[in-house]
């Protein structure tokens, strides 16, 4: 198939991992792949992690009323260029990856008289109500409402997030839940991967034998890595470490803690670094963290470790339970209570037997359940190949 991508996507993140290893596992696959985007994504990330074009810098710097603007009016010079590249690539579909107040996709495929697949990561309305605020909420929940229905095919990240839709009024039938994923391949160690990766994090040999909690990603204060410093000023874990990997704006807040914990050395904050990199630093890892992650997301680092065949603590509730089940390849605790993540953080630092079935079980689960960009790249495709013909471009 050719497959017509757009994306309104600046930030070099966990957004940009996921759209270039799509459009890599459809490439894969042996499908054409034509990307239409506000910044190309199909290249190698920038070294560093180095921003987004400067030129659409000052949106982000805006008012919000002027950025929410902006957002909407994408929409319009967008529709004409997905078009015209779809009149020269002559796709079989659009496959747009959601972004606020962006209509380009839907009024571009109506235009075209082709399928759009619209992948939605998170309801933006809901979620930017709650964090930056928005100026015009009424006009936001109109578009997003009319986008999510006008869409052929949705692609939800989790089955939560799939109800949510369907309370939006997206027709059941239309979406497809697709996780996130891995290229599984990338997580294959030789027998010296542990101690390389700790060179690499900078963790020294003389507290080789001491467990090592890690984390990674873009640290911000409702991830609760602030309960994580808590649990590991308890007498039960005094000789684990705690490694972040990653930046974010509360680092201060958490350095600051972590000294008044006492900890010194035993949190090691080894900044960003590259996502290419992450795969060969998770063997540094005995237990794997998500201490805290909202209620419809499909957090990208899970995957990642449970490639890596690393035992994971993670909250317990019903969109990690898609992927995780207690006990068997993970520890689940309730979200945002000290004590019970503390028990769990001791309970594997002292069961070394534990952590490796855990691991052991997380890995097999990716390959059983297929959770890898290109086993997202063939539901996708399979569920095009089934809708029932359309008309031709208008």
């Amino acid at each position: 198939m050719r497959i017509l991508y757009h994306h309104r996507t600046q930030a070099e993140d966990g957004q940009a991992v996921h759209i270039r290893a799509l459009i890599a596992a459809f490439r894969a696959l042996g499908h054409e792949v034509r990307e239409v985007a506000l910044v190309a994504r199909s290249a190698a990330s920038r070294p560093g992690g180095a921003a987004a074009r400067p030129a659409y810098a000052w949106v982000a710097r805006a008012p919000r009323f002027a950025r929410e603007l902006a957002e909407y009016g994408y929409g319009r010079v967008a529709r004409g260029r997905i078009v015209r590249a779809a009149r020269e690539f002559a796709p079989d579909f659009v496959y747009e990856r959601y972004a606020f107040g962006n209509t380009a996709g839907v009024r571009a495929a109506e235009r075209l008289g082709l399928p759009l697949v619209l992948e939605i990561n998170a309801p933006l309305v809901l979620e930017l109500a709650r964090t930056r605020g928005l100026s015009f909420p009424g006009l936001a929940r109109r578009v997003e409402g009319q986008v999510f229905r006008s869409a052929t095919l949705v692609c939800a990240v989790t089955g939560v997030l799939r109800d949510m839709l369907v309370e939006l009024g997206v027709a059941p039938e239309r979406i497809l839940v697709t996780p996130n994923g891995v290229e599984l391949e990338r997580f294959a160690y030789a027998t010296d991967a542990r101690a390389r990766a700790r060179v690499a994090l900078g963790l020294g040999a003389e507290r080789a034998g001491e467990p090592v909690f890690g984390f990674v990603g873009f640290y911000r204060d409702w991830h609760r890595l602030d309960l994580v410093l808590e649990a590991l000023s308890a007498p039960a874990l005094a000789a684990a470490q705690l490694v972040l990997v990653g930046e974010g704006p509360v680092r201060a807040e958490l350095e600051r803690r972590a000294r008044e914990l006492g900890l010194g050395a035993r949190v090691v904050f080894t900044g960003p670094r590259p996502h290419g990199e992450v795969p060969a630093l998770l063997p540094a890892f005995d237990v794997a963290l998500v201490p805290a992650i909202n209620s419809y997301a499909s957090p990208l680092k899970l995957f990642e470790y449970m490639a890596a065949g690393l035992a994971v603590i993670a909250p317990d509730q019903p969109n990690l339970r898609e992927v995780l089940e207690h006990e068997r390849d993970a520890l689940l605790v309730p979200s945002g209570e000290l004590a019970p993540l503390g028990a769990a953080l001791a309970r594997l630092a002292g069961d070394a037997e534990l952590r490796a079935r855990l691991g052991a079980a997380a890995r097999a689960k990716v390959t059983a359940l297929d959770l890898t960009w290109q086993g997202n790249a063939r539901r996708v495709l399979a569920a095009v190949a089934a809708l029932p013909p359309r008309g031709g471009a208008r």
